[in-house]
């Protein structure tokens, strides 16, 4: 798949389990970005405010990547 959003993501996420949430600052991190498109997820109103994200909450992934890349990635989203 030709797609500039793709820069080796696989070392990271391939085969990972996802949870849906809201996103929500930490400490320093009052925002972060989609891994793919780099979309901004943050708690202000003008930017991304849920998303899909690793287990560690490290990696997060918008609405439209996820459902781009979901089976390349084999992604499996738990509660």
């Amino acid at each position: 798949m030709d797609d500039w959003r793709l820069n080796g993501q696989e070392a990271y996420l391939l085969h990972k389990k996802l949870k849906r949430q809201k996103f929500k600052s930490k400490g320093l991190y009052d925002h972060d970005h989609c891994s793919f498109c780099w979309d901004k997820f943050s708690e202000h109103e003008a930017d991304l405010g849920v998303g899909y994200c690793t287990e560690d909450e490290y990696y997060w992934i918008c609405d439209s990547c996820f459902h781009d890349f979901k089976e390349k990635f084999g992604w499996n989203v738990v509660e």
